[in-house]
C-alpha cells in the first residue's frame, strides 16, 4: 500500500513514541510503502533544519539525521506532472495531494485531517488519514 507521509507525522515521531512513531516504524518495516517527491523532500530537509522544533526532542541532531536519511532509503520517488491547484484550503498541502495521486497512493497520513480532508477534487482511491486511530 502507498502512502503520503506528511512532515508533521515525521516530525511527531522524532517528539514522542506515540501514534506517529507506529507510522513510521511501519514505512521502515515494509508495511506500507511512503512516497517521495521534489515538494516533500524539501518540505523535510527545511523542518528537520529547524533547531527551535527539536528543543525537547529526545533525539540528538544525529540521530534525527539518521531516522530522516533512513526513512528517505525507504520511500519510493515520484514525479508529479499535473498540479492540482487549488484543492486544499492551505497552499502550502497541495503537493500531499499531488503526490498521492501521481504515485497512486491508498492514503495521506498527516496530523492535520480537517485541513487535507477538505478537498475540492475529490479522489476516490485517496484517504486521509490521522497517525491516531479511532
Amino acid at each position: 500500500m502507498n502512502v503520503v507521509i506528511d512532515t508533521n507525522v515525521l516530525l511527531g515521531a522524532c517528539l514522542s513514541a506515540g501514534a506517529p512513531s507506529r507510522v513510521i516504524a511501519a514505512c521502515l518495516q515494509g508495511r506500507c510503502q511512503p512516497l517521495m517527491g521534489n515538494a516533500l523532500f524539501n518540505e523535510y530537509e527545511d523542518v528537520f533544519g529547524r533547531a527551535d522544533l527539536f528543543e525537547r526532542c529526545p533525539l540528538n541532531l544525529a540521530q534525527r539525521a539518521d531516522l530522516l536519511d533512513i526513512f528517505l532509503a525507504h520511500c519510493q520517488w515520484t514525479r508529479v506532472y499535473y498540479a492540482w491547484r487549488p484543492n486544499l484550503p492551505d497552499e502550502a498541502d497541495n503537493h500531499l495531494v499531488e503526490l498521492a495521486v501521481a504515485g497512486g497512493a491508498d492514503f495521506i497520513v498527516t496530523r492535520t485531517l480537517r485541513e487535507v480532508a477538505r478537498m475540492e477534487l475529490r479522489f476516490p482511491q485517496l484517504r486521509v488519514l490521522s497517525p491516531v486511530r479511532r
